[in-house]
């Protein structure tokens, strides 16, 4: 199983939990060290085969050497989980003032960078005839963001204020389109291909946040981390064995209102 993003919140998640569950686990994220860090501590929890490599998804060069990287290591793939996302310098900066370098690093990261890494990897499982690629979208992708449940809202770790800018909303929606075209596309040769759809998951943000949000959720709440894993699990099974081209929303009722 390869996961991009990795090292993230939900990505160092999704590579332990996959790794419990016995998958051979490829890390991959930005930093190397990161990468072979999380490696060698799911390695040592574990028992499993689990290895750090790095990559550039905006660096069409990265992603082709770490395709080629783990086709001459592993020989196959069996689960790829597009989980990378990226959020810019002014990711926080509202619409009028947004900048076009800000939207060009979150695409090169979001559409342009999950591109190549089917594209380099993909043929790979229709050779083979079976795999399973998950792409990892956002409720933002499905439907517009409530503005009103970000005012007073702050995350420390993100700096401060957060809302959802246009930029993250556009590429998530992207994900899903692109997963239904993948899924006709190489669903002849045995891959399926799917998005799963987090909603908001409770990470470090203020009260304010989390009251506001959760008041719009019909489970009153907000997700924990490892409520993702069980669907995650499922797409990546054979459990999901007949499931193609279908956006799991793990979102607590969300976007049933």
């Amino acid at each position: 199983m390869v996961v991009t993003g990795g090292t993230g919140i939900l990505g160092r998640l999704y590579c332990r939990k996959m790794a419990e569950a016995g998958a051979s686990v490829i890390v991959s994220d930005l930093d190397q060290k990161h990468c072979t860090d999380l490696a060698g501590e799911i390695r040592e929890n574990t028992g499993t085969h689990t290895v750090g490599m790095a990559v550039n998804l905006t660096s069409e060069d990265s992603v082709k050497k770490w395709a080629k990287e783990i086709i001459e290591m592993f020989g196959v793939v069996d689960v790829l989980v597009n989980n990378a996302a990226a959020k810019s310098p002014n990711f926080f900066r509202p619409l009028d003032q947004f900048s076009l370098e800000d939207w060009h690093m979150v695409m090169s990261v979001n559409v342009t960078g999950m591109f190549l890494t089917v594209r380099e990897l993909g043929p790979l499982m229709a050779a083979r005839g079976k795999g399973s690629i998950i792409n990892v979208s956002s409720i933002y992708g499905v439907v517009g963001p409530d503005q009103r449940i970000y005012e007073g809202s702050w995350y420390e770790e993100m700096g401060g204020a957060i809302s959802t800018p246009l930029v993250y909303s556009a590429s998530k929606g992207a994900v899903i389109s692109m997963t239904r075209y993948l899924a006709t596309y190489w669903g002849p040769k045995g891959i399926r291909v799917n998005t799963l759809t987090p909603g908001g998951v409770s990470s470090g943000q203020n009260n304010v946040f989390s009251e506001k949000y959760s008041y719009r959720v019909p489970l009153g709440r907000m997700a924990e981390a490892e409520e993702m894993v069980g669907a995650l699990l499922f797409l990546a099974s054979d459990a999901s064995s007949y499931v193609n081209g279908q956006n799991l929303i793990v979102d607590g009722g969300w976007t049933a209102w």
